[in-house]
């Protein structure tokens, strides 16, 4: 039988063991802690410190401007002598109602679409084909390469002189053409500036792009191009089969660089033409600049500019939608 001592010894015992804390339960707070501050830091919170320059580069140069460009959009503002304090009151979306109602935005916008259309094929094309040849060479791969890339890295005010030369009413290529030269000229022509400004930036980024497209091809594994010729593949479906699915993360990437470059189109209509003509090679980026500086109307000018982000942004998502999908 147990005895009172026996139960009251239990009974302290159970007592004992309901009162203590169970094991760890005082180190838990501790490690939720340090596992939050290492899920906000990352493995190694060394590269937050040594990347803080960068952010404040990015902070300082790229978000304060973008956000004062949002608050100037909704603003009636304008540009006053220094020290001069001027209200600058809230007004909404009238800013926007004044360029959607101006024949010269949609215009440019349009011309917009007109460069998208010609370069967008042309630079994925181009470049692809380019890399594909550039891989398969064997000898002088090192020249071919700086050859491509030298008109990337050249000034756009040398190239665009030398474009000027070629295109002009008594340019070369006028005259190799002869006859068959446009008139008016290339660079007074309505409907040939836009797509011709197109075909310049397409071959002055090739290279950059040729690179982009080399460092993919180099990336697909060689035993894929192997198993496709014992399978009897010819060079035309190895390309469709076995490169152009391997190279579809830089196709990707490139279609995405080619829509944001696209919205700062800016240099290449500006020494031209200056826009024209009518309006004919104008683009949004243009146009904020006579906007805002010229006819000192930056409230409208940053209201360009946020339409021309979101444009932008946009277009990047359906063009990342549809690769994902084909993916």
């Amino acid at each position: 039988m147990t005895t009172l001592r026996d139960a009251e010894s239990r009974s302290k015992g159970w007592g004992t063991a309901r009162s203590a804390p169970p094991p760890g339960r005082g180190d838990r707070r501790p490690t939720q802690r340090r596992r939050r501050l290492q899920r906000i830091l990352g493995e190694h919170p060394l590269g937050l410190l040594l990347s803080a320059p960068y952010t404040a580069f990015v902070v300082i140069v790229f978000l304060v401007p973008f956000g004062f460009g949002v608050w100037m959009a909704f603003h009636d503002f304008f540009f006053t002598a220094p020290g001069v304090a001027v209200p600058h009151p809230f007004v909404g979306l009238d800013n926007f109602r004044q360029v959607v109602d101006d024949a010269s935005v949609r215009q440019a916008f349009g011309n917009l679409l007109v460069f998208l259309v010609v370069n967008l094929p042309l630079t994925v094309v181009l470049a692809l084909l380019l890399a594909t040849g550039l891989d398969a060479v064997v000898h002088w791969k090192g020249f071919f390469r700086v050859s491509y890339y030298i008109p990337y890295v050249t000034a756009s005010v040398a190239t665009l002189a030398v474009w000027i030369f070629m295109f002009n009413g008594n340019g070369v290529v006028n005259r190799l053409l002869g006859d068959l030269a446009p008139d008016p000229t290339w660079l007074a022509n309505q409907h040939l500036i836009m797509p011709l400004i197109a075909v310049y930036v397409t071959w002055k980024n090739l290279g950059f792009y040729v690179l982009l497209f080399l460092a993919g091809l180099q990336a697909v594994p060689q035993e894929l191009h192997e198993a496709a010729k014992v399978d009897g593949a010819g060079a035309w479906r190895r390309f469709r089969t076995v490169t152009l699915p391997g190279v579809r993360p830089v196709t990707s990437l490139v279609v995405l660089l080619s829509i944001i470059m696209t919205g700062q189109i800016f240099t290449e209509p500006y020494l031209l033409t200056g826009g024209g003509p009518n309006g004919a090679s104008m683009t949004p980026a243009l146009l904020m600049y006579q906007k805002g500086i010229q006819q000192g109307k930056p409230d409208v000018a940053a209201a360009i500019g946020m339409i021309l982000v979101l444009a932008v942004m946009i277009l990047s998502l359906v063009s990342r939608r549809l690769t994902e999908r084909r993916s």
